[in-house]
C-alpha cells in the first residue's frame, strides 16, 4: 500500500465529519502545495478543474492518491510507471487523460 513518505505533511485519516466545501478547499491547497513543481502543476490544475465535480467516493480516492510521494504520482500520471492496482481507478484515469501541455500555456 502507501508508503506515506510525502515530505512536509502528515496526512490524517479521512474525516467523515468534515464539510464537503472545506474538504475540497483543503484538497485544492494540498494539490497546489506538494513539494515538487511538476506535481503542483499536474495536481493543482486537475484540482481546480475537477474537484468540484467529484463525488465523495472519488474525493476519497483522490485524497488517498495525495498520500503518495510526489515523484511516484508524477510517474503514474505521465504513465512513465504503472500505477499500483489499488490506485488505478477512475480518478487516475481522469488524471492520465488530461492534456497538461494545454494547461500550462
Amino acid at each position: 500500500m502507501s508508503s506515506f513518505d510525502t515530505p512536509g505533511f502528515i496526512e490524517l485519516a479521512i474525516d467523515a465529519n468534515e464539510s464537503i466545501d472545506i474538504r475540497r478547499k483543503r484538497l485544492k491547497f494540498r494539490s497546489w502545495h506538494r513539494g515538487i513543481k511538476e506535481a503542483d502543476i499536474l495536481l493543482g490544475h486537475f484540482a481546480d478543474d475537477h474537484l468540484d465535480s467529484l463525488n465523495i467516493e472519488q474525493l476519497d480516492r483522490y485524497e488517498n492518491l495525495l498520500r503518495e510521494p510526489d515523484m511516484k504520482i508524477v510517474a503514474w500520471i505521465t504513465k512513465d510507471a504503472p500505477a499500483p492496482e489499488h490506485l488505478q481507478n477512475d480518478v487516475m484515469d481522469m488524471l492520465q487523460a488530461l492534456d497538461y501541455l494545454k494547461m500550462i500555456k
